[in-house]
């Protein structure tokens, strides 16, 4: 059993039965507790009506992060340990947030310069 930060590609893949998304569903079904940003609402929501399907079931166990002060130092650890697009950098940080003892969890993605970034840092990844 674990806590688990969620980015958005493999709620993604897990909704869509892309590549990865069984990896994602068997690790989400151990957890103690499941985080993300908000931000993951708005990509996943947009994802959603992209495809046509209005379902968003997949977002009920999440907890929300929602920091209330800017990230300043999160984003440097992030980025010292490496370069990140913005959003990428932004669950980063929020997962920092949440745990900033990163062996302490898990943080899930299948973006391959998320991932590595986050193994810098010290999640556990998967």
């Amino acid at each position: 059993m674990s806590e688990i930060y969620l980015d958005t590609s493999g709620l993604v893949a897990l909704a869509f039965a892309e590549r990865g998304g069984k990896r994602i569903a068997r690790r989400l079904e151990s957890a103690t507790a499941v985080y993300s940003s908000n931000l993951l609402e708005a990509e996943f929501r947009s994802v959603l009506v992209r495809e046509g399907v209005d379902d968003g079931a997949l977002l009920e166990p999440i907890r929300w992060v929602v920091p209330d002060r800017p990230l300043s130092g999160e984003f440097d650890r992030v980025l010292d340990a490496g370069y990140v697009r913005g959003a990428d950098l932004w669950h980063l940080a929020c997962a920092l947030f949440v745990e900033p003892e990163p062996h302490e969890l898990v943080f899930l993605t299948l973006d391959r310069r998320q991932r590595n970034v986050a193994r810098l840092l010290g999640f556990p990844t998967s």
